[in-house]
């Protein structure tokens, strides 16, 4: 089978056998188009390729490689499994192969994160003026209204609210793709939602982003540029972590404060019983 998908500019073409049954979510992001920017054709197996190449992250969870020619490799796997579920090769630098393991099949059609982690899409994106960022992705009043926080403070409550009181709607529960076009920043769809289970295809100027933390008080001031990329860059979804890689998000997380500095806030709340 074979299928094109687009997240803000970017395209990518999937090659894929029938039994890899894609996620749900995925599908809002289905376009028609003869072109590609990048090409991955998956296939399902029972062994593994072996890797070739440097060592240059060594984790549980995930063991990246780098050839004399600038191309990557990766083994994927899960904290707590023993033997990794997929395989990641680059051909060229438009064009990758991927190796899922036939037993973690059920795994890849059910969960979008561990999907696209088949993909290596951050790094791809990392080449080009995009971020990734941990939100819940609201629109209101035509403009991306984006609450940003770990994990467990509150961006779904905040996002039920500002829909119940202020009348916005939720595009993203979990993510935004952040985008540069060389005069504004907007805010895309990304087809993973986490636990919200709400997830649109829409593209709009970022309006204000907004930190989140948990208090005694509820109040709301802007952040300083140096806070605000402290805190931005926390937020930052990225896979391997190296050095290029990071390199580029700090130069984008940079641009987009010299872009947005004045609309990136700190709002802490009182937890809702």
């Amino acid at each position: 089978m074979e299928k094109t998908f687009q997240t803000g500019s970017f395209s990518f073409r999937l090659k894929f056998p029938e039994e890899l049954v894609l996620p749900v979510d995925m599908e809002k992001f289905l376009v028609e188009t003869d072109s590609a920017d990048y090409t991955y054709i998956i296939t399902a197996v029972d062994i593994l390729p072996e890797a070739e190449g440097e060592l240059i992250v060594d984790r549980v969870d995930l063991q990246v490689f780098h050839t004399k020619e600038g191309l990557e490799s990766r083994r994927i796997g899960v904290k707590g499994e023993a033997r990794p579920y997929a395989f990641y090769r680059e051909t060229a630098q438009n064009r990758a192969e991927v190796f899922v393991g036939r037993w973690y099949l059920a795994e890849v059609e059910k969960y979008e994160v561990v999907f696209l982690s088949l993909l290596a899409l951050e790094r791809r994106l990392a080449e080009q003026p995009c971020l990734i960022l941990h939100c819940a992705y609201t629109e209101y009043q035509g403009k991306a209204m984006l609450f940003s926080a770990p994990s467990g403070t509150g961006k779904t409550t905040q996002a039920e609210l500002w829909e119940q009181y202020r009348g916005s709607r939720t595009v993203n529960g979990d993510k935004a793709l952040l985008e540069y076009d060389g005069t504004a920043w907007t805010a895309n769809g990304w087809p993973v939602c986490g636990t919200s289970g709400v997830c649109e295809n829409k593209k709009l100027p970022v309006g204000c982003i907004v930190m989140l933390s948990q208090a005694k008080t509820n109040q709301a001031w802007r952040l300083r540029p140096a806070e605000a990329f402290t805190n931005l860059y926390g937020q930052i979804t990225m896979n391997a972590g190296t050095g290029r890689e990071w390199c580029t998000v700090s130069t984008f997380s940079n641009s987009l404060l010299e872009k947005f500095r004045c609309i990136i806030w700190r709002a802490t709340f009182q937890k809702m019983r």
